[in-house]
């Protein structure tokens, strides 16, 4: 070989196996670059959060003082709910209230790791996110309860990764500021369930018409199907489905250790057992005083809570408002103006339908969407699903019927024809079973209101302000301005006894004219019925016949800035010093006119009426009256001896007491033979006014006992004449009479009380003069009576002088042996 020949040298170094080798050789790998990839996608992703997101996010701290939205609840003057006003039905309660059953139930269909995760189930993420990839199944979510509290209360329902990011987050942070239960009892209280109920208890009633505590397995399971999609699970159409969606819930049950075996098999073959509609067990209500109680309430408290800035609002903050609502009172007045408004329209003839809608696809949907209902007698509302032939109805519970055309027979109102004509397809009509189907019924055109006032306390008791507030909203009680005619005039004349005229004082009935200035020229006043007049008599004898020339003559020289002072103070309304309105030309409202009245026969003290008694929040609290006090011993088990308690009531002197009381004395006799001379047969000390208004276009009555004063008008919401027979003393009057005879059904008959000062003498009931040698007795029309006098007002006793008349004297009862008449009164018990 030569010996230049070489060898070849191969030369291998190696670098530290931690050096920059490594790493390249590492990143030349696909996996490490996907790792990589994604953990620099993972710090954006947190980088991002930190700086979009979680500064974004609400505090959950929130969530420690969460007090969920709640209805409030209206009770009557016994204490018992009678009404509630919500747009969401719900009812609170505590964890430890919910059956442990029923906690079971919606763990095992919502979340049945529940108590072991910490607000997120990452295991149920990743299952949910490989079976919405690539199993095929339905997509379907991960969101634990807490998620959905966070969702629900802190979020909202926006579709995004964000929010679900957001849930994850705030899930995270409400587990470390909250206790599991703290957090089921959240979820519990706010879940929607369909059928407008949020929360389990009110969906208890409004699926099965229970308590949750009543509820048995199956129905705890099928509650617990309804977080997802109630309308999915809706047990009317959709029963099968969500029969077999309970069914599933029961399953997960039994394999979590909720129930056992027997009990599943037993759930499983029982039937949804749902309620059609939830029972509205407020329904029957009345709506005119709810509603004028709910006005009161949105005035004070706003009606939504607005963002947290009215936390006492009406459809949110759980008020609990105890009034004077009595039920008994309300049936009564509601039924007496409805029968006295359907005498009056009996035989007028169809006054047309009470809607009309369009059908479309649902007619049970159009008919409970215009919102109309009856609740008189048997009556209902019924929509014409069809008028080709006999007509074919529909009721608002889904139940069907039929009218013959011959049962639509009536005449139709202002035209020619009859009703079975004019009925069209989407006509809502007021019907009532007869024979073996449906009869037309016309609800009446004419309307009026109904008001019970407890004078003591000017605590109204029952208001009706038409035929029916689902057909007529109007409350003609306390909305309707009408004109008062004669029932003004015991205010007109207690300004005049105020002024010094008494109940024997002599005015003219007779013609008075009046020059009111250049523009008006002279106004001339008549009697009802356009007599001319009868001479000199009482003030008594005027205000009991009702005569508009004495009642002017006394205004007048009263003064009518005086009398329209009165007006005024006593809360009829406010009205230039025009002698017209001494007549009642001055429009008003019965709810006005009645607070009036319980104010004269109250001695003359008085207040607004009043509706609320007073308003608690959802602990308790009384919010309003701002000064309310409790009635300190008044529900004390046992009388201690002392006298006993009575709820302060702040009442204002406006009316002097001794002429407030010489006025309700003299209407007395408006019952006893005046224009309500038909009421004396209810044979109790009682008084008031009739009222008849020009046209006649109102006919008015109000009155009562020391118990309860009463008021009501007729008439058309634009006002009609009414006829020439129609009076207050022969249409409204008999509406109060009929209300009267339940009303005062075994209570006391209690005379008016006198304030002190008062003097009762014995006068002639026609000249007003004293009389001596005679005395009164219960024949209404006995020339001798009591009448209320102030001291040193009544004529002196003295020689008898020739200008006096003489009566003879009576055997029965016989003379006192003193001449005083107070030694007699004391004898007879004296006069209250």
């Amino acid at each position: 070989m030569a010996a230049d020949a070489s060898e070849s040298t191969t030369y291998t170094i190696k670098r530290d196996p931690g050096g920059p080798g490594f790493l390249r050789r590492m990143w030349r790998r696909w996996w490490v670059k996907m790792l990589a990839f994604f953990a620099a996608l993972g710090m954006l992703g947190i980088a991002a959060m930190a700086i979009f997101v979680l500064p974004g996010l609400p505090s959950v701290d929130t969530l420690k003082t969460y007090e969920p939205p709640l209805p409030s609840n209206v009770r009557d003057t016994n204490g018992m709910p009678v009404y509630t006003y919500a747009r969401e039905r719900r009812v609170q309660l505590s964890f430890d209230e919910y059956p442990k059953l029923l906690v079971g139930a919606f763990l095992s269909a919502e979340d049945k790791t529940f108590f072991s995760h910490h607000g997120v189930d990452y295991m149920g993420v990743v299952s949910a996110v490989w079976d919405n990839m690539f199993s095929g199944k339905r997509a379907r979510g991960a969101s634990t309860i807490t998620q959905q509290v966070a969702k629900n209360l802190l979020i909202g329902n926006e579709v995004s990764y964000t929010r679900k990011l957001k849930e994850a987050v705030l899930a995270y942070r409400i587990e470390n500021a909250l206790t599991k239960q703290q957090i089921l009892e959240i979820y519990l209280n706010t879940i929607f369930l369909g059928r407008n109920a949020y929360g389990v208890e009110a969906a208890a009633h409004a699926y099965f018409d229970k308590d949750v505590s009543q509820l048995t397995i199956p129905e705890f399971a099928y509650l617990a199907v309804l977080p997802k999609a109630p309308s999915s699970y809706d047990p009317d159409r959709q029963t099968e489905k969500a029969l077999a969606r309970r069914n599933y819930v029961l399953n997960e049950m039994l394999a979590n250790g909720y129930i056992t075996q027997a009990q599943h098999d037993a759930a499983v073959n029982s039937p949804l057992g749902t309620v059609n509609k939830r029972t509205a067990s407020f329904e029957s209500v009345p709506g005119y005083f709810m509603e004028e109680v709910r006005r009161q309430l949105i005035e004070k408290f706003g009606e939504n809570a607005d963002g947290g800035r009215n936390p006492y609002s009406v459809y949110a903050g759980g008020l609990w408002i105890r009034t004077s609502f009595d039920p008994n009172q309300q049936m009564l007045a509601q039924k007496a103006l409805r029968n006295g408004l359907l005498r009056y329209d009996k035989g007028r003839g169809w006054t047309g339908p009470l809607k009309h809608v369009e059908i479309g696809s649902s007619w049970q949907s159009a008919l409970l969407g215009s919102n109309v209902a009856l609740d008189y007698e048997d009556w209902q509302a019924a929509i014409v699903r069809s008028a080709d032939g006999d007509f074919q109805l529909g009721f608002a519970n889904g139940k069907t019927g039929t009218m013959s055309r011959g049962a639509a027979s009536m005449p139709i109102r202002g035209g020619g024809g009859v009703a079975a004509d004019a009925i069209k397809v989407g006509d809502i009509l007021a019907v009532a079973p007869e024979g073996g189907g449906y009869a037309l019924r016309s609800i009446p055109k004419i309307s009026g209101g109904f008001l019970v006032e407890e004078p003591g306390t000017s605590r109204i008791l029952a208001m009706q302000g038409g035929f029916d507030s689902r057909v007529q909203a109007f409350n003609r009680t306390t909305q309707a301005m009408r004109q008062p005619g004669s029932t003004i005039k015991p205010i007109v004349y207690a300004a005049a006894l105020q002024a010094g005229m008494t109940p024997a004082s002599i005015i003219v009935d007779g013609p008075f004219c009046v020059y009111q200035g250049g523009r008006l020229g002279q106004k001339c006043f008549r009697n009802f019925g356009g007599g001319g007049g009868s001479g000199p008599h009482t003030m008594r004898w005027g205000v009991e016949q009702s005569r508009n020339l004495m009642t002017v003559r006394a205004a007048a020289q009263t003064g009518m800035s005086n009398v329209v002072k009165l007006m005024d103070a006593i809360g009829v309304g406010k009205y230039p010093p025009y002698l017209s309105f001494s007549l009642g030309a001055g429009e008003t409202t019965v709810s006005r006119m009645v607070n009036a009245y319980s104010i004269l026969e109250n001695n003359g003290r008085g207040r607004p009426s009043t509706l609320i008694d007073y308003v608690q929040d959802r602990r308790g609290n009384v919010i309003w009256p701002e000064n309310w006090r409790p009635c300190d011993r008044c529900n004390a088990p046992d009388w201690n001896g002392k006298p006993m308690p009575r709820p302060v009531v702040r009442l204002k002197q406006i009316v002097e007491p001794m002429s407030a009381y010489q006025m309700v004395h003299i209407a007395e006799g408006v019952i006893q033979r005046g224009t309500a001379v038909v009421l004396r047969d209810l044979d109790r000390p009682m008084f008031g006014k009739t009222g008849t208004n020009s046209g006649p276009k109102d006919v008015w009555f109000i009155g009562g006992t020391p118990q309860m004063i009463a008021g009501v008008y007729i008439g058309y919401d634009s006002p009609v004449n009414l006829g020439g027979y129609a009076q207050g003393g022969t249409l409204a009057a008999p509406i109060f009479k009929e209300w009267a005879v339940k009303a005062y059904e075994g209570m006391p008959k209690l005379p008016f009380r006198a304030p002190p000062g008062i003097q009762m003498v014995r006068i002639d009931r026609a000249s007003g003069k004293p009389v001596y040698g005679a005395w009164p007795t219960d024949d209404p029309k006995a020339s001798v009576i009591w009448e209320a006098f102030k001291p040193e007002s009544e004529m002196r006793r003295g020689p008898i002088r020739r200008d006096v008349p003489t009566v003879a004297p009576t055997k029965a009862p016989p003379p006192p042996k003193s001449s005083d008449d107070g030694d007699f009164l004391q004898r007879q018990g004296g006069i209250y």
